[in-house]
């Protein structure tokens, strides 16, 4: 077991859990790559259930969060949609 096997992930953080999300649409939409593969992939669909679960969040959690998570789910929400639609066009 490597000392790396020991290290906690982070989790319970709500402003991670966005970013996570965030990370992994920008690679389903193959803007950045895979750290596991060093590749850029897209997969659409894949790319598609992430903007529609973000914002489902934006709505499900209205009123719940603090000013700095509002906006940072707004945003990463509103900014992973217009990529989709970008590369649902182009």
């Amino acid at each position: 077991m490597s000392a790396s096997d020991n290290t906690p992930l982070p989790g319970g953080d709500f402003g991670l859990f966005i970013a996570r999300l965030n990370i992994h649409g920008l690679m389903s939409l193959g803007v950045v790559e895979n750290p596991v593969t060093g590749k850029k992939h897209t997969n659409m669909d894949q790319a598609r259930m992430l903007v529609l679960d973000l914002e489902m969040l934006v709505g499900k959690t209205a009123g719940n969060l603090t000013e700095l998570e509002t906006n940072q789910l707004e945003k990463v929400a509103s900014d992973l949609r217009h990529l989709y639609d970008q590369k649902s066009q182009g």
